[in-house]
């Protein structure tokens, strides 16, 4: 009972808290040193659990030249249990880049980026545990890739060809799959005068016995007309074509048929 009595009055004179409301309470420190990193932690991870972790890789350049197009790709492999993965950057003006729940294909995917700056790029992998696992790399460019139009939002064809999927699957070396698929769409972030927010929200890959391969949530900062490559380890797909659904933030459809 003493020593009950002893460390109540310790927290309440000295702020000393127990070791998990400490957790909670106090962020982690920053291995890329971003002054920002307690607000990331406070907007996307709140209460839960969250730790620094170097199996979970993001790979980008280390100078991007184009910010509008900076290739990122997550591997989120190296854990087991990965149900959903957020990918983000500390200094953008949108920080949210997109989410992904992996299903059947692994938790890796790889995408291109707008910037507005030098920024930490990060991901973070949730597993079965609910513990946040969080992995990033620095990425220094001129910036400016948010606030600037696409260049679909001033071509006619853009509004053709809207949401059309282009798409190839190929074999991967270790017996699965790799597919990648671009969608036409102008990702507008509607940080430019007078164009208004128009991006991708939601793809759905499935396989032939109607599975989920794989569920995409783009944000606005993903580049004009993405290009995602998803890998498929072996014997989860057949021969038969693979499906993609979705839609954008105006509610237009988005479907197409992969072919082997």
């Amino acid at each position: 009972m003493r020593f009950a009595w002893l460390t109540a009055c310790a927290v309440l004179i000295f702020g000393v808290l127990p070791p998990a409301a400490a957790e909670r309470a106090a962020p982690a420190s920053d291995p890329l040193g971003s002054p920002r990193w307690g607000d990331m932690q406070r907007e996307f991870f709140r209460d839960a659990r969250v730790v620094f972790d170097d199996r979970v890789k993001v790979s980008a350049p280390v100078t991007a030249e184009d910010a509008l197009n900076v290739p990122v790709a997550v591997d989120a492999t190296a854990l087991s249990g990965v149900e959903e993965v957020l990918v983000f950057a500390d200094f953008n003006p949108i920080v949210k880049a997109l989410s992904f729940v992996p299903g059947r294909a692994r938790a890796s995917l790889g995408f291109r980026l707008k910037l507005q700056q030098s920024t930490p790029v990060r991901a973070a992998a949730r597993t079965a545990d609910g513990l946040w696992h969080v992995g990033g790399t620095w990425v220094n460019t001129t910036g400016g890739g948010c606030t600037l139009p696409s260049t679909g939002a001033s071509s006619p064809e853009w509004d053709l060809r809207l949401n059309e999927v282009t798409a190839r699957r190929w074999p991967r070396v270790d017996g699965g799959t790799r597919l990648r698929l671009q969608v036409t769409h102008p990702m507008d972030t509607g940080l430019a005068a007078g164009i208004p927010v128009f991006h991708i929200d939601e793809l759905r890959i499935t396989a032939d016995d109607g599975s989920m391969l794989m569920t995409i949530h783009p944000a606005e900062p993903v580049a004009e007309n993405p290009l995602f490559t998803i890998d498929i380890p072996p014997g989860v797909i057949g021969e038969a074509a693979l499906k993609v659904a979705g839609r954008d933030n105006n509610g237009n459809p988005i479907r197409a048929e992969v072919a082997p």
